[in-house]
């Protein structure tokens, strides 16, 4: 049974970290909305588009005042746990967060962009490959990258600096590393913080922080971090697929796979050949 939340309880746990929503789902969400009869389904399926709104979503559902005995990541379960009237004030108190320039709204869509794609890819991966953790692997997808727009904000010059991390990366140099040395913190940093900040479920916030943090991982074939490695193994998969390294990091190489790619196939027990057989399949799906 949904609780209903009035606007004022919804600004109170919507205080701290915020990621833009998109403008676009934004004008879809508020069009739904003024439908006489809203439809949740539709509504569930436009927020989990958006990381921003996605976030703000688990963060109330896994409050206290609902209750959970476990955190979720299914932005399906959190909205018919909210109800309609909560979900439509969760969306009108984060329309009111402010504009955004066209200028910024250019840069953040390289970031959205990518979270959509790497979202739905690492969906489809992660049943393909029979994972136990499908939500949370599309959750993981979506909020991966997180802390992107929260370093945009903070450091106007970022994408550059980002740029520079994705060309420089080799097997010794992750792409975190170029921003340790040049801005003291780095976007799997504060996407670990905003993680923790909309109270995702521990194992999805720390996969957050060590996403460029993979070939430590899978080097360590002690069997520790059996959880870790399932969800970076999607993430890893489905972020080639998609081409971060060319949409975010504006560079034809993808050097982070190149070295990491062998580990992961060879976790999940796929060959070269599969891989190339579900990387072409995946993108003739989002091709359609």
């Amino acid at each position: 049974m949904s609780q209903e939340l009035t606007s004022e309880q919804i600004q109170q746990a919507l205080q701290g970290i915020s990621v833009p929503p998109q403008p676009q789902i934004m004008v879809d969400l508020q069009m739904e909305q003024y439908m006489p009869d809203p439809d949740l389904g539709a509504i569930a399926r436009l927020i989990a588009q958006d990381p921003g709104l996605s976030g703000a979503l688990l963060k109330i559902v896994n409050s206290s005042h609902y209750g959970l005995t476990n955190k979720i990541a299914s932005i399906q379960r959190a909205v018919n746990l909210l109800g309609s009237r909560s979900v439509i004030n969760l969306i009108n108190a984060q329309s009111i967060k402010g504009e955004m320039s066209d200028e910024t709204i250019v840069v953040l869509n390289r970031f959205w962009d990518t979270a959509q794609d790497v979202a739905m890819t690492s969906l489809t991966i992660a049943k393909r490959i029979g994972s136990q953790t499908v939500d949370e692997s599309y959750a993981l997808g979506l909020f991966h990258d997180c802390g992107v727009p929260l370093m945009i904000k903070r450091f106007p010059d970022y994408m550059s600096v980002l740029e520079e991390a994705y060309s420089n990366t080799t097997a010794e140099r992750r792409v975190v590393d170029t921003e340790n040395r040049l801005l003291n913190t780095n976007h799997a940093v504060v996407g670990y913080f905003t993680a923790k900040s909309w109270r995702l479920p521990e194992h999805v916030s720390n996969a957050i922080a060590n996403h460029h943090n993979a070939l430590a991982i899978f080097k360590d074939d002690s069997g520790r971090n059996a959880p870790l490695k399932n969800m970076l193994a999607v993430l890893k998969m489905a972020e080639h697929v998609c081409e971060s390294h060319r949409v975010l990091g504006n560079e034809p190489v993808d050097h982070e796979w190149n070295s990491i790619g062998p580990l992961v196939l060879d976790y999940v027990g796929l060959s070269d050949y599969d891989f190339e057989n579900l990387k072409e399949s995946i993108r003739e799906l989002s091709a359609h």
